[in-house]
């Protein structure tokens, strides 16, 4: 029987409400298809922790993960601790550290679900967002300078190099090529001057070794408007750093609820563990009173599962989230319900 070690990083807020639930789910599946999941939790990594010690994690945190096949982590951040402060401390370093440079976002309209957006209707929305995860805009160069004085100045570098584009598009087109055959390129070469003409031409050149797979290009401002306008159009979205956030983000809320979006930080050659993380964030006004939405950790596990050798259970806990989302009955406070954390996850589970 196979066994994966999974490292499990609840974070701060809701993060530890919503990973013992996907535990649970994960348990269950592995039980039914032959494999077995040990678990090492990392409980105090987290911002109390930095408040407490200064430092997110462990200055070894990153050795102590290296041994593991995956991560599941639940959320980061929290009030008293700046976002670039908990985020540079723990999930940036594990995306770099272990070269997770592909972010993975689907992005799906489920029966049940309402989309505030009148033309994303069940089984005609469902893309996938692919995201350049460790350089572009996101870059650690650049600096503050002459602070607090009337020439205070602050900048910022991007950085794209032609070993990082290429591998990402490469993952965007492999993926296109097994999905409908489409993608999408975000840029915005008629005001970036240097870094996305430099995108456009290497996405040009790349789409060369997949002939099978169609393609186009989008202005960022005008693709954020057709996500909106005509969602059901897309089927793999490649873009930089900043824009695959931003887009990811709204094709989230046009999905109908961030609360269910699901992400993966991916080593796509596997010399390193990926990690697998809901989008919603650590939600500390709702934290501790168990009543957070854990389809996203969920959904983050079945991509996990997927990743690590195992379609079908991955496919077997859609399924269930597609079931649950399609009833009425049992639903979270964000989607319109009553249903607490566990009472949700039960239903889950018996659909399971």
């Amino acid at each position: 029987m196979t066994n994966h070690r999974i490292a499990l990083i609840p974070g701060d807020g809701i993060g530890a409400e919503v990973l013992p639930p996907a535990r649970r789910v994960l348990d269950r599946v592995g039980r039914r298809h032959g494999f077995t999941l040990t678990y090492t939790s990392y409980d105090d990594w987290s911002c109390e922790r930095y408040l407490r010690e200064g430092a997110m994690m462990p200055a070894d945190g990153i050795e102590r993960l290296r041994d593991k096949d995956a991560i599941l982590l639940g959320a980061v951040g929290y009030p008293g601790v700046p976002d670039h402060v908990s985020l540079w401390g723990l999930l940036i370093p594990i995306r770099r550290g272990f070269r997770q440079y592909v972010n993975l976002r689907p992005i799906r309209v489920f029966d049940g679900v309402d989309s505030p957006v009148r033309g994303a209707r069940p089984g005609e929305v469902d893309f996938v967002v692919v995201r350049e995860n460790v350089e572009g805009e996101y870059s650690e160069i650049g600096g503050r300078f002459n602070r607090g004085r009337p020439d205070e100045t602050a900048v910022q570098e991007a950085v794209f190099t032609r070993a990082g584009v290429t591998r990402v598009l490469d993952y965007a087109f492999g993926l296109a090529a097994r999905r409908g055959g489409r993608l999408t390129s975000a840029t915005k070469s008629n005001g970036i001057v240097h870094t996305m003409p430099f995108w456009d031409e290497l996405v040009a050149e790349r789409a060369a070794a997949f002939p099978r797979v169609a393609w186009d290009q989008e202005h960022i401002d005008a693709l954020a408007a057709k996500f909106v306008l005509a969602p059901g159009r897309f089927d793999v979205v490649v873009a930089s750093n900043l824009f695959g956030d931003i887009l990811s983000d709204l094709a989230a809320a046009v999905a109908g609820s961030i609360g269910i979006a699901p992400a993966a930080n991916l080593n796509p050659e596997r010399e390193f563990p990926s990690m697998f993380e809901p989008v919603h964030g650590s939600a500390p006004d709702i934290a501790g009173r168990g009543i957070a939405n854990p389809l996203g950790a969920i959904w983050s596990a079945a991509m996990m599962l997927d990743h690590l050798g195992h379609p079908a259970a991955a496919a077997d806990i859609t399924d269930a989230i597609a079931a649950v989302l399609a009833e009425t009955d049992v639903r979270t406070r964000d989607l319109g319900g009553t249903a607490t954390t566990a009472e949700f996850t039960d239903r889950l589970l018996a659909l399971l």
